[in-house]
C-alpha cells in the first residue's frame, strides 16, 4: 500500500478569492513504512501573499520571486502522488487548492481524486477524540511527538510530523527504511525524534523504600482482604 502525506501552504485561506498554492510538501510511506523518499517545492503564485499567511508560514513574495509556476510543475508533482492515497489534515482545503490549481492549467489534468484516494486525519482525529482539539500541534503534544522546531507552518516539515501523527492514531509507528537495501539500519519515528537526546536515568526503589511498600500492601490487604498488585 502506498501513501503520501501531503501539505500545501497558500498566499490565503479560499481558492474562489484568487488565492493560490505557493509550498507543496509530501513523504512517501509504503506498507505504513517511512521510504525517505519525499516531493517538496516551492511555487510562484503569480500574485500578493496576504499579510496573515505570512504570519503563518514565514514565506514572502520576494523568496518566491524566482521560483517555478504551477504549470511548470504540476507534472513532476502528479506522477509522484499517481496511484497513491494522498493523507492529508483537514483535506478539504489543500484538495480544493490543487483541483483549483488543476482547473487553471489550459488542458488540465481534471480533479487529483481521478488518480488519487484521499484520507483526512483531521476527520479521523474527530472521531477518535471527540470535543477535544485536534489540530496538527494538539496531536503532536497528544501522542508525544516533539514538533518543538515548528515555529512556523511548512510544507515538508508539517507533512514529516503529520506522517508520524498518523502512524501512531492508526497503530503505531513504523519503521524508516534506510536506503531500502537488506540490513540496511531500521529507525522508528520515536527513535527519529529522539535522537541526541540525553540517555534518562533509571532510578530504582531502596531497601527500606521496598520495605514501606511491602508495609503499605500489607495495610491494604487487612483491610480490604486484597491487595490488586500481589494478585497473580
Amino acid at each position: 500500500m502506498r501513501q503520501v502525506v501531503l501539505d500545501t501552504e497558500t498566499t490565503g485561506i479560499e481558492p474562489s478569492q484568487g488565492h493560490r498554492i505557493i509550498e507543496i510538501g509530501c513523504v512517501e510511506l509504503i506498507d505504513r513504512k517511512l521510504t525517505g523518499n519525499h516531493y517538496h517545492q516551492y511555487i510562484n503564485p503569480q500574485r500578493e501573499i496576504d499579510s496573515g499567511a505570512i504570519e503563518v508560514h514565514g514565506i514572502t513574495n520576494e523568496y518566491l520571486a524566482d521560483k517555478p509556476v504551477f504549470k511548470d510543475i504540476y507534472a513532476d508533482f502528479l506522477a509522484f502522488v499517481d496511484g497513491a492515497e494522498l493523507v492529508i489534515h483537514n483535506a478539504p482545503f489543500d484538495i480544493g487548492f490543487i483541483n483549483h490549481e488543476f482547473a487553471m492549467l489550459q488542458g488540465g489534468p481534471g480533479k487529483i481524486e481521478k488518480y488519487c484516494g484521499v484520507l483526512d486525519t483531521l476527520a479521523m482525529a474527530r472521531k477518535k477524540h471527540p470535543g477535544q482539539r485536534n489540530s496538527l500541534d494538539a496531536l503532536c503534544k497528544r501522542y508525544g511527538i516533539d514538533n518543538s522546531m515548528r515555529d512556523l507552518h511548512g510544507a515538508l516539515l508539517d507533512s514529516e510530523i503529520l506522517a508520524d501523527v498518523y502512524l501512531l492514531m492508526t497503530g503505531g509507528q513504523t519503521m524508516l527504511s534506510l536506503g531500502g537495501e537488506e540490513g540496511s539500519e531500521q529507525v522508528t519515528g520515536i527513535q527519529r525524534l529522539a535522537a541526541g537526546r540525553p540517555v534518562l536515568n533509571v532510578i530504582k526503589a531502596t531497601e527500606p523504600e521496598l520495605i514501606a511498600h511491602e508495609g503499605r500492601l500489607d495495610a491494604l490487604e487487612k483491610a480490604s482482604g486484597a491487595a490488586l498488585w500481589r494478585a497473580e
